[in-house]
């Protein structure tokens, strides 16, 4: 009532018995990719959710404009920021605007820039800006960049 598969050479009785040949086994010679390929996928998507987290966590909105880039130096630049809310902040330290520039001459001290950035959020008004532009460069800083964002050029043209 059973079936069964006979493989070729045997003749059902077992009196035929191949002799193997004892193999080596070969040292392979191909590199294996695809754990690589999964990682570096993996390390690929964590930057990418990451990368969004890493930028300054005061929210600004710098007016657009044309300008190029200001090329970086190997430290962090030192940031004084101006919300739209009127408050002053030292990178992400908040600070009051007559200790601005005291703060930022201790500062200043142990670094080798003497380069400024200043974020202006847009709704504020030109004097505001040029008040703390005008206490910085009172207080010895006239290296001051001020930071805005790329216009986005309008299409059709």
């Amino acid at each position: 009532m059973g079936a069964g598969v006979m493989k070729s050479g045997d003749d059902g009785g077992g009196t035929r018995r191949r002799r193997r040949r004892a193999r080596r086994t070969q040292p392979m010679s191909e590199i294996n990719v695809t754990p690589f390929v999964d990682v570096m996928l993996v390390l690929l998507i964590i930057f990418m959710v990451a990368a969004p987290l890493l930028t300054v966590g005061i929210p600004v909105e710098l007016p657009e404009t044309n300008a190029n880039a200001l090329p970086t130096d190997e430290e962090e630049p030192l940031t004084v920021t101006i919300t739209a809310d009127g408050r002053t902040l030292i990178q992400n330290t908040e600070t009051p605007r007559n200790e601005l520039v005291v703060k930022l001459t201790a500062i200043a001290a142990e670094r080798e820039s003497d380069r400024i950035f200043l974020r202006a959020d847009g709704a504020n008004s030109w004097n505001a800006v040029a008040a703390i532009m005008g206490d910085l460069n009172a207080g010895g800083f006239n290296n001051i960049g001020l930071v805005t964002d790329i216009a986005q050029e309008a299409e059709g043209q």
